[in-house]
């Protein structure tokens, strides 16, 4: 097994043998060449297999080169290599050959690691949905400070949802009559525009993930509280929806199933909050959606309220609920394809 620790300017790959010992080491200078590079020292070793740090996000392109030769790849957590570092040395510094060598030996051990796949549809799904994410972001920074500096312009600012008409209203109720009103006014002026232009931007970018997720055949939307921008963000994020043997490790992944605490004859659970929370965030979402709504998961909350739950409680019930109808949708229509 080869471990590469991957770096914005190097990668650091060690190879193991099934004892975890170390055979040898190597260091490339991140370039076109890389891959050729790491594969020439790797062909000293007959029968190999790759463990890639973060294979979705710093190793994301080293990975996804060595499956295109034809590779086999596995996606390693960074928190898993942390933990294997820890338990391996009872220290944690890290140093990049160390790194590398937690890797392999996580990849080694572990039999649940995702395997890298070729890019396929669903990245272009996670590209869209982050960039959705990333201008809806950027939107709210700037209503944030649009509204704080309307409030040095009027009692109370915008009281509601800040829209570019209000704002614009807003300002022409202001008198100018000094240079610092003005170069207030001139700088909310500024920040409505940034609003404007974010505003058009994410029409656009809706538009763009409606017509991804139409062509994906994804039956996602037929999900109450799920539309075009929640399903991308599932479908992007979730890939591979086979490496779940079970609804039970989907919910586990995307931080709807509660953690066990339990000791002795006492059986506890708490909130599990790690998880891809990404996905979490969607599919609470859609729990606030069918609460709204007189829809099967009110008739669910409703009723786990009358059994005596809490709020909160019957709300992360609901989306341990919704997690499973998800999965199930991702799996009816990952064979549909295929016997497509």
């Amino acid at each position: 097994m080869i471990g590469i620790d991957p770096h914005k300017a190097t990668h650091t790959a060690v190879a193991v043998d099934d004892n975890e010992h170390v055979l040898d080491g190597f260091k490339v200078r991140a370039s076109t060449v890389q891959v050729d590079r790491l594969r020439e020292w790797a062909d000293q070793f007959d029968q190999r297999q790759w463990a890639v740090e973060s294979a979705n996000g710093l190793g994301y392109l080293v990975a996804q080169q060595l499956v295109a030769a034809g590779e086999t790849v596995f996606d390693v957590p960074p928190v898993l290599a942390a933990r294997v570092r820890l338990l391996g040395s009872g220290r944690t510094q890290k140093n990049d050959p160390n790194d590398a060598r937690s890797v392999a030996v996580a990849a080694l051990r572990s039999d649940r690691l995702a395997v890298v796949r070729p890019d396929d549809h669903r990245r272009v799904l996670r590209l869209l949905a982050k960039r959705h994410r990333d201008m809806a972001r950027l939107r709210t920074k700037h209503c944030t400070r649009l509204h704080a500096l309307l409030l040095e312009l009027e009692p109370g600012g915008i009281s509601s949802h800040i829209t570019v008409t209000k704002a614009n209203q807003l300002l022409s109720r202001v008198v100018v009559d000094d240079q610092v009103t003005h170069h207030r006014v001139m700088i909310a002026q500024e920040l409505i525009d940034d609003i404007a232009r974010s505003d058009t931007a994410l029409k656009a970018s809706k538009k763009r993930i409606s017509t991804a997720v139409a062509a994906s055949g994804t039956t996602l939307c037929d999900i109450v509280g799920i539309g075009p921008v929640c399903a991308g963000v599932i479908i992007g994020y979730t890939g591979d929806i086979s490496r779940f043997p079970t609804k039970g490790h989907f919910a586990t992944y995307n931080g709807t199933a509660p953690i066990e605490v339990s000791s002795g004859p006492n059986a506890k659970h708490r909130l599990n909050l790690r998880g891809n929370r990404t996905i979490n965030h969607v599919i609470h979402i859609a729990a606030i959606c069918q609460l709204r709504h007189n829809s099967e998961g009110r008739v669910y909350y409703d009723r786990k309220i009358a059994e005596g739950k809490s709020s909160k409680d019957a709300i992360r019930a609901l989306k341990r609920r919704i997690s499973d109808r998800v999965y199930r949708h991702l799996i009816d229509d990952t064979i549909r394809t295929v016997s497509a």
